[in-house]
């Protein structure tokens, strides 16, 4: 690949770490706001007298959380670039592809699984909002009241260093460019980023917790087959570290 610049490959790193950071935090860092005055305005609007409902908390949703199963391919191959500056490329070599197998497995089985979840709950949500009056009253109580404005904020952030992140790599070696694979990935990362945003414009605020789920889902897919595409991946660079250690550790025969 050429010279690296390492202080803009080691900053990339710390950017798309920020990424993954962010993103697994979302549910920390949006929803939790009070819904219940939304909620008596909705019912009334049913012709349903709730009284007093208590509090009621806006849901954080998944769509944020679940795009980091797409970002840590990035902080991974990231991570791959920055380690070859501390480590040989004789013992990089050797470790990478089972490392990089070893990392797909899990990703595609915590894919899988999440993926299961975010269907059950949007089977759930859709199920619930139909059953009218009384299912979409527990629908708006509990998933109703979507922190969209919070969410934005936070998806803007993320967008921004995920371009930042891009840029840095380019910055560290232009011939990145020339890799297919970390150019798809870029753009899938961006698209799924920007169509979560999409998602939550797209419909009146008491549907985006269900196209909040949908992303979700979406983003679990996606992730699994990127799980199988670094399992592909990581195929040819186990049989060259086998290859290559079976040749320096075969014995020499005298002539």
């Amino acid at each position: 690949m050429g010279e690296l610049r390492k202080p803009f490959l080691l900053l990339a790193l710390l950017a798309v770490a920020l990424v993954v950071a962010l993103e697994l935090g979302a549910a920390l860092l949006t929803g939790g706001g009070d819904a219940s005055g939304a909620l008596r305005d909705s019912a009334g609007q049913l012709g349903v007298d709730l009284g007093n409902v208590g509090t009621v908390t806006e849901p954080a949703g998944r769509g944020t959380g679940y795009l980091a199963l797409i970002d840590v391919v990035a902080l991974w191959t990231t991570g791959l670039f920055s380690l070859s500056l501390v480590v040989p490329d004789r013992i990089q070599g050797r470790l990478q592809g089972v490392a990089t197998l070893i990392f797909g497995i899990v990703l595609l089985i915590v894919s899988v699984v999440l993926l299961i979840v975010a269907f059950v709950e949007l089977t759930v949500l859709v199920s619930l909002f139909l059953a009218a009056p009384f299912g979409t009253l527990a629908y708006l109580a509990v998933w109703g009241f979507f922190p969209v404005g919070d969410a934005a904020v936070l998806l803007g952030l993320v967008l921004l260093l995920k371009l930042v992140w891009a840029g840095l790599l380019l910055l560290a070696q232009p011939r990145f460019l020339q890799n297919k694979g970390l150019v798809l990935l870029a753009l899938t990362t961006l698209v799924c980023t920007v169509g979560l945003e999409f998602l939550h414009r797209l419909v009146p605020v008491i549907l985006v917790s269900i196209t909040d789920d949908l992303g979700a889902l979406v983003f679990a897919v996606v992730a699994a087959v990127w799980a199988l595409v670094l399992l592909v991946g990581s195929i040819p660079a186990i049989v060259k570290a086998v290859r290559t250690t079976a040749t320096t550790s075969r014995p020499t025969v005298p002539s």
